[in-house]
């Protein structure tokens, strides 16, 4: 058979897709799914085209023309709960970080370390400090100097016996006798401007004491303590007397002890009995016993307690190059060990304030090793008295050293 024309221009036809003709006999396609063969969608109205209610559901639902929604009393019940929907999480944002400067981290450790260091010692200088005796040393009497130039300070080394064991006693070689006297008297002066002035004043020093006449300085201290030993040097000297520190035999032996020792330096060989000594010429290193012996010891000496004081000086001068160092001031458990082991043997008027002290030794140490240690002029180191051989001053090279520290004036030549 043999294609017509019609045929021949048919289109291919597609899956899905039924031929079919109208009545006018044109061909027409509808998809499948589409209304039945023969049958026709109805037109919509003319006012459903316009989007005009066509009925009454349509007017209720859209309302008369130009007026409100008609809401239907069917709909106006309450609508069935909605779930809502899971919420989501934002998406995190990275903020980026500045990274911190060396420098600055390193500043920060720093200061973290300064804080802590502070903390330590000062705890350690305040544990140390609340150990420290406490007593009435100023004189109760009328008739005191007037406030002079600087501040002056009386340093006492103490050789009282009643807070030592008999083994103790044995060990340092203080022997029996009892009562408290002193083997150091030394006068600190801490001017307003200028370098401090450490002056030793002989124990046998032969002056006149409140109540007992003429009588060894060392007497004043025995009979009443420290406010009648303050009385004494300022009645003698014309100086007031500003501050007090005592350190008894315990102290010294434990503070060198702590210190691992100190260099001391004698110019000969020194045996004596009465002090338990027994040394060779030269630098070497004491431990506690054995310096507490050195500077003690005057039996041996014909100079007497002149050379002993010479010893305390140099005794002085070796301890505050020791206690000084940086390894000591440093680090704060040798502050507190150093400390621990001074502070129970020390003893400071009741209105002494911690900084009082500190100005006190620091003198020492500022004046210990220089030309501005000196000891009271001597015009007879053998005077013999009713209590026995004694030192008596030169009054007129003593007066003008006193006169000088009072003024504030440079110490006299030949001192």
């Amino acid at each position: 058979m043999t294609p017509t024309s019609d045929d021949h221009h048919e289109p291919r036809q597609r899956p899905g897709m039924h031929r079919d003709r109208d009545d006018r006999g044109r061909r027409r396609v509808t998809s499948q799914g589409s209304l039945p063969r023969g049958e026709e969608a109805p037109r919509r109205s003319r006012e459903s085209r316009l989007g005009r209610p066509t009925d009454e559901g349509d007017l209720l639902r859209r309302g008369p023309r130009g007026g409100r929604p008609v809401v239907d009393p069917r709909s106006a019940r309450d609508p069935e709960p909605v779930e809502p929907a899971p919420a989501t999480r934002a998406p995190r944002q990275l903020v980026p970080t500045r990274r911190r400067h060396p420098v600055r981290q390193a500043l920060g450790v720093l200061a973290l370390l300064l804080a802590v260091w502070l903390v330590a010692t000062g705890f350690a200088v305040w544990d140390s400090w609340r150990q420290v005796g406490r007593t009435e040393a100023m004189p109760i009497w009328e008739g005191r100097p007037e406030d002079t130039s600087g501040r002056n300070y009386l340093l006492v080394g103490s050789d009282a016996r009643d807070t030592l064991s008999p083994e103790e006693r044995r060990r340092l070689g203080t022997g029996n006798t009892e009562g408290r006297r002193t083997d150091t008297i030394m006068l600190v002066h801490v001017p307003t401007f200028g370098e401090p002035t450490l002056v030793s004043i002989p124990r046998d020093s032969y002056v006149p004491i409140r109540g007992m006449g003429e009588n060894k300085i060392n007497a004043s201290y025995n009979v009443g303590g420290a406010p009648l030993l303050v009385d004494t040097v300022e009645q003698n000297t014309g100086l007031r007397i500003d501050g007090y520190v005592e350190i008894g035999f315990g102290g010294f032996t434990h503070v060198v002890d702590e210190l691992g020792g100190v260099e001391l330096c004698p110019d000969q060989d020194i045996q004596d009995g009465k002090a338990h000594l027994d040394l060779k010429a030269g630098c070497q290193e004491m431990d506690g016993v054995t310096a507490l012996s050195y500077v003690r010891a005057r039996y041996f000496d014909p100079r007497g307690d002149l050379g002993r004081v010479e010893r305390q000086r140099e005794f002085l001068s070796a301890l505050s190059e020791q206690v000084l160092t940086p390894g000591t001031v440093l680090l704060p458990w040798e502050v507190h060990g150093v400390g621990s082991a001074v502070t129970p043997a020390l003893t400071v008027d009741e209105h002494d304030s911690m900084l009082e002290v500190a100005s006190a030794l620091n003198g020492v140490r500022r004046a210990s090793g220089g030309d501005r240690q000196v000891t009271v002029p001597v015009a007879d180191s053998t005077l013999s008295t009713p209590h026995g051989w004694a030192v008596s001053w030169d009054e007129e090279r003593a007066g003008a050293l006193w006169q000088a520290l009072r003024e504030g004036d440079d110490l006299p030549q030949g001192l």
